[in-house]
């Protein structure tokens, strides 16, 4: 019998009850009772224990569930804003993290067509590109080939003018004989130049090893520089490249600084310095310099930053041009009459 009844019957029943047959029966049946309901009681609370760690288990593992897809949204707009940047953030009402599960699907899709739609547009305009530069490249052949055989026939002519005149001419007729030579050498070297710059980023490289202490040798030798400028190649690397390229890269940045000579003892020195990605190269000088306020212009095609009859404003364009097609990095400090040093970086590789 359950241990609770036994003590309130032998506190509350009069002795004479306690031991009557049909009693112990009806208190038998009450104490069975008893004890059912404190099985049941143990039962149902084990059941609820159970049931409250498993909830638990169950929220925390929804919990971390959730996180993870927070995440993998956040994770999924970032990807979609990164390869879709024009369009920015997604709008409030078609942020990823308000999109019904079941439609995330057809949202990726539609993002996958977006994206592919937009890779073929920039195929398509790259082509284009190409197409435009291909044709500007041989638009700038034609016109140079059309333009030398007029200035040919022009220099013939003033030929024959000196031969044939050169007695009636007089002071001032053979001063505008010279002008029209000078005006006639200096479109001769814009075709030219328009020409050398047209086609130095074409792919048909001739690569060859070059021995860069005596391309730079014969650079300055073929300038002609000025017996008061004296030009100094330090130690310099052997590297594969065009070397029509190299030689164009060098010649047109020593020819400037020859050009922007104002000092009775001129000094250019020719440097390379290694790094880790590549090989650093320094032209410096200690002519005029160059004002701060120049320094994004000097590399535009046809800029000047003097009125110079000759120079046609293209040398250092095509200077820029030959290290961009090489993959590297040109820039220059200067200061006005102390000088100027112009810095190029080709790769390692190179």
């Amino acid at each position: 019998m359950n241990p609770l009844l036994k003590r309130q019957i032998r506190k509350l029943l009069p002795e004479d009850l306690r031991d009557r047959e049909d009693l112990q029966a009806f208190l038998k049946a009450v104490g069975d009772s008893y004890d059912n309901l404190e099985d049941q009681f143990k039962m149902t609370q084990r059941a609820m224990t159970i049931s409250s760690d498993e909830l638990f288990e169950a929220n925390q593992s929804l919990r971390e569930e959730s996180e993870q897809q927070q995440k993998l949204l956040e994770r999924l707009q970032a990807v979609i804003n990164s390869v879709n940047p024009q369009k920015g953030d997604l709008e409030d009402a078609e942020s990823i993290q308000d999109i019904e599960q079941g439609s995330l699907a057809d949202y990726i899709s539609n993002q996958a067509e977006q994206l592919i739609a937009v890779n073929k547009n920039q195929e398509r305009l790259l082509k284009e590109l190409a197409l435009q530069n291909q044709e500007l490249n041989d638009y700038a052949h034609i016109v140079s080939h059309d333009l030398k055989s007029p200035l040919r026939s022009i220099e013939a002519l003033v030929s024959w003018l000196i031969e044939d005149y050169e007695s009636e001419l007089g002071t001032a007729g053979k001063q505008q004989i010279d002008l029209i030579v000078t005006h006639l050498e200096k479109m001769d070297a814009l075709i030219q130049g328009i020409l050398s710059y047209s086609s130095i980023d074409k792919e048909d490289r001739k690569e060859h090893a070059i021995d860069l202490n005596k391309l730079v040798a014969e650079t300055v030798e073929l300038l002609h520089v000025p017996s008061h400028i004296k030009v100094k190649i330090h130690t310099l690397p052997t590297i594969t490249a065009d070397r029509f390229k190299i030689q164009q890269l060098f010649q047109n940045l020593l020819g400037n600084a020859v050009d922007n000579m104002d000092k009775m003892n001129g000094r250019i020195d020719v440097i390379a310095r290694k790094l880790d990605q590549g090989i650093q190269f320094e032209i410096k000088d200690n002519g005029k310099g160059i004002h701060r306020d120049y320094f994004g212009k000097i590399f535009q095609v046809f800029q000047k930053l003097e009125d110079d009859s000759v120079s046609t404003g293209i040398g250092l364009s095509i200077v820029k041009k030959i290290v961009n097609f090489y993959d590297g990095t040109i820039w220059l400090d200067s200061e006005v009459d102390k000088g100027t040093t112009f810095y190029f970086t080709l790769p390692k590789t190179l």
